[in-house]
Order: C-alpha cells, then structure tokens, then sequence
C-alpha cells in the first residue's frame, strides 16, 4: 500500500523533495506497525531499509556485557533512523524498539542511497544528523562520568527537546522512568524517587504528558554541581 503525500510532506528531510520525486517515494515505501517494546531494527544485521516515524515513538538502545540497557537516543513522529547502515552499507550498531505503539514507513536502502545521493538538501540533512549523533554520545560519555544519579539526571533532563511557553520551559511527551533510567545507567525507583524530590521542591510540575521546568536556574546548578540535589 502506497505511503500517502500528506504523511511523506510531514518529515522535513523530504520537504524539500520535488512533487515528482514524493509521488515516486509514496510508491517505493511501505507502512509497518510496531506493537509497544518490539523490536523495530535488530542490532548487527545489515539495515536494509531507512526508517521514517509516522506516529509513536523509538528509541535505540543496547546491552552492557552483563545484560543491562543502555538508553542511547530517541526518534519522534516526523523523524528517521537506520541512516547509518544505509551510507556506510555495515550492520547496524544498536537496536531500535518501539517505546509506544509505533507505525513507521520503511524505504529500500538502496533507494535511500540514490536519493541521499541525487540531492544535496538530502545529503547536508543526513550529515547534519550524524554530526548530531556524534555529539550526542560525547554529551552522554560525559553525563555517564557523573557518580551522582540525581545530577545524571538533571543533566538528561536538559537535553530533552523543550519549548517555551511565556516564561516558562515546557518538555513535551515527557519519556517513562524506565526509559530515562536506562539513559543515565540507574534504578528506575532511582529515577521514580529523584522525580519525587524534583515535585515536591517545586523544580519540575507535571501536566499531563508534560514537565514544565519550573525553577531551570536550580536545575541546572544540580546538573552542573554548584548545589547539591534536594533531599527529602
């Protein structure tokens, strides 16, 4: 079944893609759904399709030699993945699971290739994308080296994607406990109690599926280690 124009329109690495070029891809690609915590991509095989996050969302993770997770990205609605293995032809390095009920368009990689080749706009966004990713696992090497789990944490928390609203800071579709603990390689009762600390010292409300960072000045003094984390 075709992948219609109106979802292709909604990821921005193809907006700048040609209305030709669209109707050819809604042809190439395909829809899957992913039932909550399945596997989306397998670590170590050879990624043969680039994947593109209609609804829902991913996140890649691995295993420590002794079976732990490690949290290491997310991927929302409107974004992409597998992009390494389709430049670079390896297996891929993680594996990429369904946090939520998931659909996710899949296109061939090697009709990735060709269209990341045939259009500088695609190409610079990819580049741009694997810099990020760079950066950040350095970001994360970083917050790893913390040996407080309050100030990880806080740190991670800084590194969600925010927005503004007033004069306040606002993290929208807020990840689980159990998905930010395997991010800062900690309990999820670890993270349960340093969120219960963070409401009731009023640096973070909840409203809904939202953090609203009520008191970020603090917040950021944690993560940096001017102050120490509240305690109960």
């Amino acid at each position: 079944m075709p992948v219609s124009l109106v979802l292709l329109r909604q990821f921005p690495l193809l907006q700048p893609l040609p209305k030709a070029t669209l109707e050819a891809l809604s042809e190439a690609m395909t829809l899957q759904s992913f039932a909550r915590r399945s596997n989306v991509m397998t670590k170590d095989s050879v990624a043969s399709e680039l994947g593109f996050l209609v609804d829902g969302r991913l996140q890649g993770v691995d295993f420590t030699v002794d079976g732990r997770s490690v949290g290491l990205y997310f991927v929302d609605a409107g974004d992409y993945f597998g992009e390494l293995s389709v430049v670079d032809g390896l297996p891929a390095s993680e594996f990429v699971v369904a946090a939520t009920k998931s659909t996710v368009a899949f296109l061939s990689a090697q009709a990735a290739r060709e269209l990341i080749f045939a259009h500088p706009d695609l190409a610079r966004g990819v580049m741009t994308r694997l810099a990020g990713r760079v950066r950040a696992v350095t970001a994360q090497r970083t917050l790893l080296g913390l040996s407080n789990p309050f100030q990880r944490l806080c740190v991670l928390i800084l590194q969600l994607p925010q927005r503004t609203v007033g004069n306040e800071v606002h993290i929208d579709n807020a990840p689980t406990h159990q998905e930010l603990a395997i991010m800062i390689n900690a309990s999820r009762e670890t993270v349960t109690r340093a969120f219960h600390l963070l409401f009731f010292n009023t640096l973070l409300e909840r409203e809904g599926n939202t953090l609203k960072l009520t008191r970020l000045g603090t917040i950021k003094d944690i993560a940096e280690g001017r102050v120490d984390p509240p305690k109960a």
